[in-house]
């Protein structure tokens, strides 16, 4: 009895960290997938952000740019960006510093020692 008892404890623990969370997230892309609606941002597998131009039973339309679409079957599509989240991605340019941090205007009262270069022919 107690050995049978081990065999389906390590089964228990395998299902409830590995195969239920794996189902779930499975559901809830399914329903992702199912609620896609024309107008959504979206991104495929490959990483394409794209918006959704028209969707059949199981192509969508993936609009990539003004006037060029191109199409995807429902499974390629695995996220609903925001659209306010996404617009402030694009307009955020990376490499841009804030120029607060890097400001001229440090205030310096005059009396600092000045660089004195050593000559050779002095110091001889």
């Amino acid at each position: 009895m107690e050995a049978l008892l081990l065999p389906i404890l390590l089964i228990a623990v395998f299902y409830f960290l590995l195969i239920r969370p794996q189902q779930r997230q499975r559901r809830q892309m399914q329903q992702m997938q199912q609620t896609l609606a024309v107008g959504n941002k979206v991104m495929t597998g490959s990483g394409l952000i794209a918006t959704v131009a028209s969707i059949d039973d199981d192509e969508v339309e993936l609009e990539v740019a003004p006037g060029v679409t191109n199409t995807y079957v429902r499974r390629a599509i695995i996220n609903v960006l925001d659209g306010q989240q996404n617009e402030e991605a694009s307009d955020a340019d990376p490499l841009a510093a804030d120029e607060s941090e890097f400001s001229d205007s440090a205030e310096t009262d005059g009396d600092a020692p000045k660089h004195q270069e050593a000559n050779d022919s002095e110091s001889r």
